[in-house]
């Protein structure tokens, strides 16, 4: 397959989602056909290029000298991709209900559907220089999302969001300098591009280096202390949500953390340094703090934001244990994290989309209310808090073995965060279950009798999800096989 196909799912969806916003639809169903066909023409060219890859990189601008712009597929990319590319029609048509009744719909549709061709621009990057490109235009494509209902609240957590990405922006600028100064290329090359020749002498400049990249990326990860945009910006639709938290931004701080330590800097340079000591620490620290704010807070979405805080650092746990087995739990975390929050995100959307409710006092008899709603909610809810045979426990499993495996004091330590974040995330998961199914003795069904499962553009989801859920928990080899592969540099 020629390599200029991989330039389609970037550059389709990017046209579409202008048009969207230009174009002025004479009903709300021409635009949902419109965004529908969008979204499922760039999933599948994605989904295609991922099964056929072809083996090249395509240039789109050449800068000369070693820079460039360039889309190119390996193994890491196509995971990627192909969990992108999954989740986000499932999350289109879930949204078309759900934004009835938030107005500004043309908007919103057009900047949901260029975000998506933004990343898979990330996915798809060859290079520092590219994947720096599309990481910027991520933010300036989910902005105005976050900003959708542009009141107070919005604005704030806007301004907020882009404070943190531009501080993050400049913090991965200095890293890439470092890595054109002493690097073989920006490309992405497993082992890194750091050769000991050039950075003899150097070497803890470098690190540096790392750590402030690490950083960087690490705002849009949500790793501690860098994490406060996350919780501020659900106020955004549960679509956007959804797509923050479990797909689109903070999975593309994780890709680019990954890309970054394992096909920049290089595992040599860093294994056994003050810089992973470093960057690993702050991953424990953020498990156990993300794990206990979501205890502590009473609003549901943002409950589940501190989550996504602390679930994003087991996957950089894992990565900064930096071995083939940390990356390969890694990999299976940041998958199995993707569908199991997009459905607790979901979950908490109908309640609000049905009931205006938010907290988690207000859920009392929920459970026979809203039976589709709150039986995915806790069959995600198992999941995450790592009930076996469910996914969230073959993760961590992998995860806690690969601790084990590194034998490092930090690495235990970590093993140790897991098992204590593990019992945190029953309680604050478990307590919204408990509530929706066992009222206190001061329940009135009346206070629950209007209350009902949403249509079927939402319900389908859930059981897709669910169901997506189900086969990856008993049918996790494969992913641990190729995840393993891709590890080991094989693809």
């Amino acid at each position: 397959m020629n390599s200029a196909w991989l330039l389609l799912p970037v550059l389709f969806p990017l046209l579409a989602g202008a048009a969207e916003l230009l174009l002025n639809f004479k009903s709300r169903r021409a635009r949902e056909v419109f965004v529908a066909v969008s979204v499922l023409l760039t999933a599948a060219a994605a989904l295609t290029l991922v099964v056929f890859a072809p083996r090249d990189s395509f240039v789109f601008l050449d800068l000369g000298g070693r820079l460039s712009f360039a889309l190119r597929l390996d193994g890491l990319s196509m995971v990627f991709a192909a969990m992108v590319s999954v989740l986000w029609p499932i999350a289109t048509f879930y949204s078309f209900e759900y934004m009835k009744h938030e107005g500004r719909e043309n908007k919103f549709f057009g900047w949901f559907v260029m975000t998506f061709g933004v990343v898979i621009g990330i996915a798809f990057s060859a290079n520092m220089l590219t994947l720096y490109l599309f990481y910027e235009l991520l933010t300036l494509a989910t902005l105005p999302l976050v900003m959708h209902s542009m009141d107070e609240k919005a604005l704030y957590a806007g301004k907020k969001y882009l404070l943190y990405s531009m501080s993050g922006a400049a913090l991965v600028f200095i890293g890439m300098v470092l890595l054109m100064r002493y690097g073989s290329s920006l490309d992405f090359v497993m082992g890194g591009v750091l050769p000991a020749s050039r950075i003899r002498g150097n070497e803890d400049l470098m690190r540096l280096g790392y750590v402030l990249t690490f950083l960087g990326f690490g705002v849009k990860a949500a790793v501690f202390p860098l994490h406060g945009w996350l919780p501020s910006a659900s106020v955004a639709p549960t679509p956007v949500s959804a797509l923050l938290h479990a797909v689109a931004v903070v999975k593309a701080g994780v890709f680019a953390i990954i890309r970054l330590t394992y096909y920049s800097y290089g595992t040599e340079l860093l294994r056994g340094s003050w810089a992973q000591n470093t960057v690993m620490l702050l991953t424990i620290v953020t498990i156990l703090f993300g794990s206990a704010m979501a205890l502590r807070t009473p609003h549901l979405k943002r409950r589940l934001a501190y989550s996504t805080v602390s679930n994003l650092s087991y996957i950089l746990f894992g990565v900064t244990l930096m071995t083939t087995a940390g990356l390969t739990g890694g990999l299976l975390h940041m998958i199995f994290h993707a569908v199991i929050k997009i459905t607790l995100f979901f979950a908490a959307g109908s309640i609000l989309y049905k009931t205006h409710r938010e907290y988690v006092y207000e859920l009392e008899g929920f459970g026979r209310a809203m039976p589709v709603t709150m039986g995915a909610f806790t069959i995600a809810s198992l999941a995450l808090m790592g009930i076996p045979p469910l996914a969230g426990f073959t993760s961590k499993w992998s995860l806690g073995a690969a601790a084990v495996e590194a034998g490092t004091p930090l690495a235990w330590a970590g093993a140790g965060a897991l098992i204590v974040s593990a019992l945190l995330t029953a309680l604050y998961l478990m307590q919204v279950v408990v509530k929706a199914y066992f009222p206190g003795k001061g329940f009135s069904r009346d206070s629950v009798k209007d209350v009902t499962d949403p249509n079927g553009l939402m319900k389908t989801p859930f059981v897709l999800l669910i169901l997506l859920l189900l086969l990856l928990s008993l049918y996790p080899a494969p992913l641990l096989r190729l995840f393993g592969w891709i590890a080991g540099g094989i693809l």
